[in-house]
């Protein structure tokens, strides 16, 4: 059953809350809007998100944990309080060093 979207001026956690664990992965979509979609995601250590793309800009943002970044033939890693920006249509993917906790935005284009 999916989640209902936040909805505009609404606060919405994206922390962890008090027991929650980030040892299973999910990739949860905080709110959409027909420019703008958020999703919260828990990566476990170990786990990989296969390379890929969007057309959309993207900013990921390291909230806990630490990720290793590939795009742009190169790899960066990402750690707590760290955020990274991606043109549209650039290839990547990503792998976790620790379990972690990630915001990413994509800019949805027409």
């Amino acid at each position: 059953m999916a989640l209902p979207h936040a909805i505009s001026g609404q606060a919405v956690r994206v922390g962890l809350a008090a027991g929650e664990g980030l040892s299973q992965f999910s990739s949860i979509a905080l709110a959409k809007t027909e420019h703008l979609e958020l999703i919260r995601m828990t990566v476990p250590a170990g786990r990989a998100l296969p390379a890929h793309a969007v057309r959309g800009q993207i900013t990921l943002q390291c909230l806990v944990g630490e990720v290793a970044f590939d795009a742009h033939g190169r790899t960066t890693i990402l750690r707590t309080g760290e955020l990274l920006y991606l043109e549209g249509g650039a290839p990547h993917g990503l792998r976790a060093n620790a379990d972690s906790l990630l915001l990413l935005t994509i800019l949805l284009s027409d």
